[in-house]
């Protein structure tokens, strides 16, 4: 796979760049993007090798589309109209069932692959791309069936090469579960923020009286709102009903609170311990 295109130079396409090329050296990296100054970066971080355009996707061997997921679903079935028999196109956002169905009946739906690489950080925009991000990550694969098998292999040792984990899932399940362990923290870290904000209004308190408990929780904050938007736009249903039953665990604990019951509190709070068994596989 010589000739890559990155669609979305950022922090997931950047970084996938990086690590591409340290792992496959001939390779040739374009970068494709609305704006001008995002490739120029790109290219100043040697990121990319080139600027293209859609046109251009005719000579791809690979497709990396890293975008918000919104704009994902518009510009998927242009991109698999203009690329040849050959080439693999993969995206890396985070709903999937949205983006398997407009492409359900493309007539090179066995071109795509529908990824979603469990990895990333709070930053955005090319600077923020880091090398060896995706090692030992888990990259979910939602309707590997659809993909030619020959393509499929090609995007296995391309993940392989660079360190992911695979793991298979169909879409529905997939945004159903992500809700859970990806949407509901961003939108914990987002309203545990404005909570801040709003009642601490001199922003040197903040700063002085936050502690590291603090700083990891809210840190999600500083993620871009126009990826999370998107996404919990397109997962609107399961988004919901995870944020039902927070609120649930929320208010249980509030009338924990105020019933003084704090045998009951010591008694969650150590059942929930138990998670420390599960993330301590997380490296």
């Amino acid at each position: 796979m010589k000739n890559i295109y990155l669609i979305g130079v950022g922090l997931i396409g950047g970084s996938f760049a990086i690590d591409i090329k340290k792992h496959f050296s001939d390779t040739i990296m374009y970068g494709i993007s609305r704006k001008e100054t995002t490739l120029d970066e790109a290219l100043s971080l040697n990121l990319i090798d080139k600027k293209a355009t859609i046109a251009d996707l005719q000579n791809a061997d690979l497709v990396i589309i890293s975008i918000p997921v919104d704009a994902t679903v518009k510009l998927l079935p242009t991109i698999l109209d203009n690329i040849a028999d050959h080439t693999l196109v993969i995206d890396a956002g985070s709903t999937k069932e949205a983006i398997c169905k407009v492409v359900e009946n493309h007539p090179k739906r066995r071109n795509f692959l529908a990824c979603h690489p469990i990895a990333g950080t709070e930053n955005s925009g090319p600077s923020a791309a880091i090398p060896n991000l995706y090692v030992g990550k888990t990259n979910i694969i939602c309707e590997v069936e659809k993909t030619t098998f020959k393509l499929q292999e090609k995007a296995l040792q391309l993940f392989t090469a660079i360190g992911m984990r695979i793991r298979y899932m169909d879409p529905v399940a997939h945004d159903k579960h992500i809700a859970y362990v990806s949407h509901l923290s961003h939108i914990s870290s987002f309203m545990l923020g404005k909570t801040v904000l709003e009642k601490e209004k001199n922003e040197r308190d903040i700063f002085d009286m936050a502690g590291s408990g603090f700083a990891s929780t809210v840190r999600l904050a500083k993620s871009s709102p126009a990826m999370w938007t998107p996404i919990f736009k397109q997962n609107k249903e399961n988004v919901i009903e995870t944020l039902e039953e927070y609120i649930h665990n929320l208010q249980h604990f509030k009338e924990l609170m105020q019933q003084e019951n704090f045998d009951e509190i010591y008694n969650e709070m150590e059942n929930t311990n138990y998670i420390k068994q599960i993330l301590n596989g997380i490296k």
